[in-house]
């Protein structure tokens, strides 16, 4: 499928940049091994590197700040007898990371309280000191053949999914080192990701097969063979919706990225295949949450392509070009970008197999105060679930959130649980209206598609990514959030204005007492009405007495502004008032005097 460009987005102008030397992680030794891994895998505060070593394998664990070249005698994390294959950190421990091997068993360690890659030390009997290796906390032993991936679980504390070249997956209970729950594949899993609420898996085999397991029941929900090729795939879960992202080749050798609804994969892709370009390299697939960015890092070569996910389709954004291939990539939570520079994305590669470089993504804003549309509250380092709550079959809707206002102010963290979106609003992930239900999340049903975890208390214009917040009844003194570009954008398309209702004839003895209800949307591109618009209620409180005057009101509102009518406004009772008005300052103004 051809891509969507010229797409007008508030992402436009987001951009890469690369760290200058002064930032660079030198002189380290990156595996040669072949197994298609990330090689890299970071939790914002340590990098762990696949290391090249020989008796024996082992990995490297760096704490980001120590950057510069490093000398040729460094601590590693030594314990496997064979080839360290992956590595990730549990994401409620910082000091805690698992490793796969060519052993056939996961490694689970402990980073010293004061560890350091450069001057971690210890002295011999001669007096000389050396570097100081250290060893594992525990082994988890019950895979037959060799281990080739480890994946902590998002929202459970000391749970561990393992896929083993014995075709099997196993989930761990880490804290007594058992495998509790097996998923049996009748071929190697090359990918595998955990769904937003965690109790979903989706893997791909070398068969080319694509399956959302439940895990707990031991059972395929949903499957489809992936893209052509036998080549290897990767996928990832898109936040919390229920889409999920490939990356494969055709059978030609283009390389191509896919949209797929996860729990009815037997439709096929949603917009086709997108094909990326004519390379054998794999691509990386990593996606912003809240911004629906995703990124698609090539495997051996420098660019990182990104674009815009909406209404189930791709838009492309831009590029970040790089003459300096990367082999492994590794993305830090987004709790811990750097809000007070707009980024939104940070990613460490490996270049050249000899240092690590660190990519940064910014989306520029003349404003320095703290960006709302761009930063919601993210993943935070609590377990929203031990691991015995969780095996005994207890869910929850996501992971706890850390707010990321009270980053940016430097104050006291604030947490809260993640509660999917109760009320309705004019587009959710996928573009299309939901109602999503509050409550527990032990119900096994297929989840709906919930609202963009992005938008909080706000909504998005039908025409524009820019928020409106809600508003009191003084429109005089109405303040607006979002983007001054994407205003600007289309403040001149407000010319062509839709009302929509559904009553006509009122009764005007009843009338008095029920608030106007209407949705106010600027005209298209080519200034005309493609869409309906959604309803969005609003209550006049005292200063709209008499639904006869209202609606003369509104008449004269629609004279004047050379409104097209389709149907008044439907009439009913609402709680709130002048909600969700689009963030036109002289249009809301315009309207509240004729009001």
């Amino acid at each position: 499928m051809d891509w969507q460009k010229n797409r007008p987005s508030k992402f436009r102008f987001i951009f890469g940049k690369a760290s200058n030397k002064r930032l660079y992680y030198d002189n380290v030794k990156v595996t040669t091994n072949a197994w298609d891994s990330n090689l890299l895998k970071t939790n914002g505060k340590f990098i762990s590197l696949t290391w090249k070593s020989t008796g024996g394998g082992a990995f490297a664990v760096i704490p980001i700040e120590e950057v510069g070249k490093f000398s040729d005698d460094v601590p590693l994390f030594r314990g496997h007898t064979a080839q360290v294959l992956d590595t990730d950190f549990d994401p409620f421990n910082d000091h805690r990371i698992a490793s796969a091997s060519d052993d056939g068993k996961v490694g689970i360690w402990e980073i010293p309280k004061r560890y350091s890659f450069g001057r971690y030390r210890s002295i011999s009997g001669g007096g000389f000191k050396l570097s100081k290796n250290i060893t594992p906390l525990k082994m988890l032993v019950g895979h037959s053949k060799r281990v080739g991936h480890v994946l902590y679980h998002p929202l459970a504390k000391d749970v561990l999914a393992s896929s083993s070249f014995d075709n099997s997956i196993k989930i761990w209970r880490v804290d007594t080192g058992e495998d509790l729950i097996t998923l049996l594949h009748p071929d190697l899993v090359t990918s595998m990701c955990f769904s937003f609420d965690g109790s979903y898996l989706v893997t791909v085999a070398r068969d080319r097969m694509i399956r959302i397991w439940d895990i707990r029941a031991q059972k395929i929900i949903s499957h489809s063979l992936g893209h052509e090729s036998v080549k290897k795939q990767r996928v990832a879960w898109l936040g919390e919706s229920n889409r999920l992202v490939t990356t494969g080749f055709s059978l030609i050798g283009d390389r191509q990225v896919a949209i797929w609804d996860g729990f009815q994969l037997e439709k096929g892709p949603l917009s086709g295949f997108y094909n990326i370009d004519f390379s054998s390299s794999i691509l990386m697939p990593f996606f912003d949450d809240c911004n629906n960015i995703l990124y698609l890092v090539g495997k051996g070569d420098g660019n990182i392509r990104y674009y815009e996910f909406r209404n189930d389709q791709l838009f492309e954004l831009s590029e970040f070009f790089s003459t300096d291939s990367q082999r492994g990539f590794a993305v830090i939570p987004r709790r811990m970008v750097d809000i007070k520079h707009n980024e939104v994305f940070k990613g460490f590669k490996t270049v050249q197999d000899k240092r690590i470089e660190q990519v940064s993504f910014i989306i520029p804003r003349r404003s320095k105060e703290f960006q709302q549309d761009l930063y919601s509250d993210a993943p935070s380092d609590k377990p929203a679930l031990n691991s015995s709550e969780w095996f005994s079959g207890k869910s929850v809707d996501g992971p706890i959130l850390i707010s990321m206002k009270s980053i940016f102010d430097d104050t006291e963290p604030i947490f809260r649980k993640f509660k999917k979106h109760t009320t309705e609003v004019p587009h959710d992930i996928n573009g299309s209206e939901t109602d999503v239900s509050e409550g527990s999340s032990s119900d096994e049903s297929k989840p709906k598609t919930p609202t963009h975890q992005c938008i909080d208390k706000s909504t998005v214009s039908p025409l524009s990514n820019s928020t409106v917040v809600q508003s009191s009844d003084n429109t005089d003194n109405m303040s607006f959030d979002g983007p001054t570009d994407v205003e600007e954008e289309y403040e001149n398309e407000i010319e062509t204005m839709t009302i929509n209702s559904s009553i006509i004839n009122i009764d005007i003895d009843v009338a008095p007492t029920v608030p106007i209800n209407m949705a106010i949307a600027g005209a298209s591109t080519k200034r005309n009405i493609k869409d309906t618009i959604k309803h969005s209620s609003v209550k006049s409180n005292d200063r709209i007495s008499q639904a006869k005057e209202n609606i003369q009101t509104l008449l004269d509102l629609i004279e004047r502004l050379d409104i097209s009518v389709n149907e008044l406004s439907k009439i009913q009772q609402t709680e709130s008032s002048f909600e969700r008005l689009k963030p036109y300052d002289r249009m809301i103004k315009k309207i509240d005097r004729l009001i």
